[in-house]
């Protein structure tokens, strides 16, 4: 893989209220100082993480902000003051006595870009603290891993980072109702209002990472590839962890949609079971009952299993109306949603509090966190295609290469350096969209038409298409010459015999 050397700089504001000052600091406030970190990824990519930090006291007005009674509500208040740029962190140290936070918690991630963080006493246990919560909201050394995968050596990958779904400029939602036994069952689904109530304001906030669009179908007589097991104990039926890979491919192959897709589809199944099937659970590894009696599939979306409740008497007519509680169902797929982004809340450390993102579905924090990853990935992309590009035209000796693929090169090349730099300066929104223009021109660049045919076009394909045409040709024209060779011959000859 070519080689990616990327600097990370993250420009962090760290805020002291009366009282929190650690009594060790190197010179008065306010100052600035910087902490670097080498992410090891492989040999021709160095990614060094490098937080510039300024320490400085509190206005009038942030310390007004921070005596509110909760720390919700002092987040709310000091959102306002804050440096919103993209990428950057604001830490307010609060004194250790503080009632802000609540007991056994040192740290508050807010809905914003900012955290409230309690003084650990010396300088040095508040930067631990201060680079612990810095590397939650913006990257960790494995959330770069994960978005460098290709180039991470396999044994050194974490089992999530594969789970993650690929850089991309779109992604296609679709939400599919399978419903196998339509003669008991009339499902009846408001995916409409859901979309607009719960998806939306996710992918409004996601819109600057990528375009998105949503579609939803509903398929009768759709059936699981797998016979779920009758358990006797609790009358009902159970797919078992182990059987669930088996369940996507018959699904998937009605679903019909990646097939014309330019971009990865993420596809969200509701499950209805049939009636002979019914109640239907899924078992986790160990055999319990899976809470949400869902699973998702790395990469490819997830499925929901919505149990129908028998009729009270078994004369009840058929079919039966199901009205679908579409709350229930979205909570689940908003989940795997954030799972396939990366965006799981799993590794913190159990004294830090994040605050839930409400229904935004991700705090701002955690866009800046895909952000980094895919502006990483996006990076990396970009060199390895321009690379693979340059060895295929290296290996095709008579290529014309035309201005417009050349000018989509020199545009790919400079939209990465500018990518580069602009990480190097702090300025993430601006860095990932340089990183974005520069997949699109590489790959334009690669895939455009003037080259391809030249791909499968080699010397040995040329010999076999010409010499078919030429043969014909060819042999009355060597007779000829043959015939004239001899006949020159033959004249030198003739006057040696006169004499």
């Amino acid at each position: 893989a070519a080689p990616v050397q990327v600097q990370l700089v993250v420009p962090i504001a760290v805020v002291f209220a009366p009282g929190s000052l650690p009594g060790d600091l190197p010179r008065p406030l306010p100052f600035r100082d910087v902490q670097e970190m080498e992410i090891s990824v492989n040999v021709r990519t160095s990614v060094t993480s490098r937080y510039e930090m300024l320490y400085r006291s509190t206005t009038g007005q942030e310390e007004a902000a921070l005596a509110a009674v909760t720390a919700r509500e002092a987040d709310a208040a000091l959102h306002p003051l804050q440096d919103t740029t993209l990428g950057s962190l604001t830490m307010y140290v609060v004194p250790e006595t503080s009632s802000l936070l609540p007991q056994g918690t040192n740290v508050y991630v807010g809905k914003h870009r900012s955290a409230l963080v309690r003084a650990g006493g010396s300088l040095a246990a508040l930067q631990a603290r201060l680079r612990e919560v810095t590397q939650v909201m913006s990257f960790t050394a494995s959330s770069i891993a994960a978005a460098l995968s290709d180039r991470v050596p396999d044994g050194q990958l974490s089992p999530d980072a594969r789970r993650y779904l690929k850089s991309s400029l779109g992604y296609e939602i679709t939400f599919s109702l399978l419903n196998p036994d339509p003669k008991s069952h009339t499902v009846d689904w408001d995916i409409e209002g859901a979309v607009n109530r719960y998806v939306k304001p996710v992918l409004d906030k996601l819109s600057l990472v990528a375009n998105f669009s949503v579609d939803s179908q509903i398929l009768y007589y759709a059936v699981l590839g797998v016979t779920p097991r009758y358990d006797k104990e609790s009358s009902s039926f159970l797919l078992s962890a182990h059987s669930l890979p088996h369940v996507i491919n018959p699904v998937e192959a009605r679903l019909g949609s990646s097939a014309a897709s330019l971009y990865p589809v993420l596809n969200f199944l509701l499950y209805v079971p049939e009636r002979s099937h019914s109640p239907l659970y899924i078992q986790d590894k160990d055999g319990a009952p899976v809470s949400t009696n869902a699973f998702h599939s790395p990469r490819w979306g997830g499925i929901m299993v919505y149990n129908v409740e028998a009729p009270p008497s078994p004369q009840a007519s058929l079919p039966l109306h199901v009205d679908v509680d579409m709350a229930r169902v979205m909570e689940v797929f908003l989940a795997q949603l954030r799972l396939l982004f990366g965006l799981s809340r799993e590794e913190v450390p159990p004294e830090f509090l994040l605050e839930s993102p409400g229904n935004e579905g991700l705090a701002d924090w955690e866009l800046d966190h895909l952000l980094w990853a895919h502006t990483v990935e996006n990076i990396a992309t970009v060199s390895t295609t321009l690379t693979s590009l340059a060895q295929l035209l290296d290996k095709i000796g008579n290529i014309v290469i035309k201005d417009d693929v050349a000018s989509e090169v020199y545009r790919a090349v400079a939209s990465v350096q500018s990518a580069v730099t602009e990480l190097s300066l702090g300025h993430l929104h601006a860095a990932f969209q340089a990183s974005k223009e520069a997949v699109t021109s590489s790959e334009r660049a690669f895939f455009d038409p003037s080259l391809l045919h030249l791909l499968y076009f080699p010397d040995d394909q040329k010999f076999a298409i010409y010499i078919p045409l030429f043969l014909p040709m060819a042999v009355p024209i060597l007779l000829s010459l043959a015939k004239i060779v001899r006949e020159t011959r033959q004249r030198k000859k003739e006057p040696t015999k006169m004499d």
